[in-house]
């Protein structure tokens, strides 16, 4: 990745409600809602889902590229996150994320490995060190 700035454009439009049509140039639209008691607002991805799924899918990209760049291969990857909010002093924020991940091996003699590319994804992970509420990671590897 480049040291010079990236910008990330996203445009949001309001659908009524408190609903939206998110995009991204090139991309596919995503619809935003709330976890609100309104079903039409909840059908779609609150600000919340998506925080806690931007640190998820950061994690698992980072564990992609270590293992490449280690020259190691894994069968599977699962990870699964959740965010906790909380009312803190007159306002709402997510206090901690929980990630769970599971890495499916071959052999045995790739465990070391695999908890390394695990351990370096967490640690570089950007979106998760830009982030002001801790995030802990439970890691499982299995072999098949």
């Amino acid at each position: 990745m480049s040291e010079e700035p990236t910008l990330f454009p996203v445009s949001l439009v309001w659908t009524g409600g408190r609903t939206g049509k998110l995009s991204v140039e090139g991309k596919a639209v995503i619809r935003t809602g709330t976890s609100s008691s309104d079903p039409e607002e909840a059908n779609y991805h609150s600000p919340e889902d998506l925080f806690v799924a931007s640190a998820s899918v950061c994690y698992m990209n980072g564990f992609v590229d270590f293992t490449r760049k280690m020259h190691i291969d894994f069968k599977a990857f699962t990870c699964d996150a959740v965010g906790t909010l909380e009312k803190v002093g007159r306002s709402f924020e997510i206090t901690r994320i929980r990630i769970r991940a599971r890495a499916q091996i071959e052999s045995e003699e790739l465990r070391d490995k695999i908890g390394r590319a695990l351990e370096l994804a967490k640690k570089y992970c950007f979106v998760g060190n830009s982030m002001k509420c801790p995030i802990s990671h439970d890691v499982e590897i299995v072999v098949l």
